[in-house]
C-alpha cells in the first residue's frame, strides 16, 4: 500500500505538470487510478494491463492510452521490457481520449520519443518540453490507427474461471466446445450461454484470442519458426493461423516478429 500511495502521489502531486517516468514503477501494483491520463508505451516485450472488466495485452512497439481516473494495474514477465509512462493533466478532450485503446507506435511518434529520450520528471506549461509533449498527445487522435483488438474479458465466476484455466493449460491441443463442455460436466448449450452471459464473447473467439496471445509470446521468446508456432498453439493450418493473427493484431505473424525485434 505504501508503494501504491507513493506512485499516486508522485503522479498527482503536481496537478498541472506533464510527468515522464521511464522506470517500471507500476509493475504488479494493485488496481489503482490517477487524476491524470496516461500514455504507456511498451518496447521489447509484452505487457499485461488489467482493468475491472478486461485483460489488455500490449505487444512491443505499441502504446495504450488510459483515460484519467481509469482503474488499472500493469504486469509483465520479461526483463528486457522497456516502458515509458507519460501522464497528462487537464480535462477530458473527449472522443479518442475518453476510451482505453492500444495502438502501434507510428514512425512519427517513435521519432518524437527518440528526440525526448532523456526527458524525465515534471514539465510545466510555458516550457517548450511541455508544449512538445502536448503536441505528442494531440497527435495520437489524428493518426486514425486501428486498435489492437486482443482484450480478454474477465469474470469472477469460479466455474467459468476453472474452465478457462483448463483451456489455457492445453492451448496447443485440439480444443473444442463439445470436448470442453464434456470435461466441465455441462451441456454445450449451457457452456455457450455461460461464455455469453459472463464474458460477452463466444467460446471460439475466446479460444482464438488465447492462442494468438500465446503465439505472440512464442514469437518474442523463442526461435521457433511460424509453422512450429502455429502447431504449438493448436493450429494445424498455417494459413488459418496467419489469418486469425492478422484479424486480431492487424498484422501478419512475420510482421509482428519484425516489429518485436526492433
Amino acid at each position: 500500500m505504501k508503494v501504491l500511495n507513493r506512485l499516486i502521489n508522485l503522479v498527482d502531486q503536481n496537478p498541472d505538470s506533464i510527468l515522464v517516468l521511464r522506470q517500471q514503477t507500476e509493475q504488479r501494483l494493485p488496481l489503482h487510478q490517477h487524476d491524470k491520463a496516461q500514455l504507456l508505451l511498451v518496447f521489447g516485450g509484452i505487457a499485461y494491463l488489467q482493468t475491472g472488466e478486461k485483460d489488455y495485452y500490449i505487444p512491443s512497439n505499441h502504446y495504450i492510452w488510459i483515460p484519467k481516473n481509469y482503474p488499472h494495474n500493469l504486469m509483465f514477465n520479461t526483463q528486457d521490457l522497456h516502458i515509458i509512462n507519460i501522464y497528462f493533466p487537464g480535462k477530458s478532450a473527449g472522443g479518442f481520449y475518453d476510451e482505453m485503446g492500444i495502438y502501434p507506435v507510428s514512425k512519427l511518434v517513435a521519432e518524437m520519443l527518440a528526440f525526448s529520450e532523456k526527458w524525465q520528471g515534471d514539465y510545466y506549461r510555458g516550457s517548450w518540453e511541455f508544449e512538445f509533449l502536448k503536441t505528442l498527445k494531440n497527435l495520437l487522435s489524428k493518426e486514425h490507427l486501428k486498435k489492437f483488438s486482443i482484450q480478454l474479458p474477465t469474470t469472477d465466476d469460479p466455474k467459468l474461471n476453472a474452465i478457462t484455466d483448463a483451456i489455457r493449460n492445453k492451448i496447443g491441443e485440439p480444443v473444442t466446445l463439445a470436448g470442453t463442455a464434456k470435461e466441465a460436466g455441462v451441456s454445450v448449450r449451457s457452456l455457450t450461454r455461460l461464455f455469453q452471459a459472463k464474458l460477452h464473447i463466444t467460446f471460439v473467439s475466446y479460444l482464438n484470442m488465447l492462442r494468438i496471445i500465446r503465439a505472440m509470446e512464442l514469437i518474442k521468446d523463442t526461435g521457433l519458426n511460424m509453422t512450429e508456432i502455429a502447431y504449438e498453439v493448436g493450429y494445424s493450418n498455417i494459413a488459418a493461423f496467419s489469418n486469425n493473427f492478422q484479424q486480431l493484431t492487424n498484422m501478419r505473424p512475420t510482421a509482428f516478429k519484425a516489429m518485436s525485434s526492433l
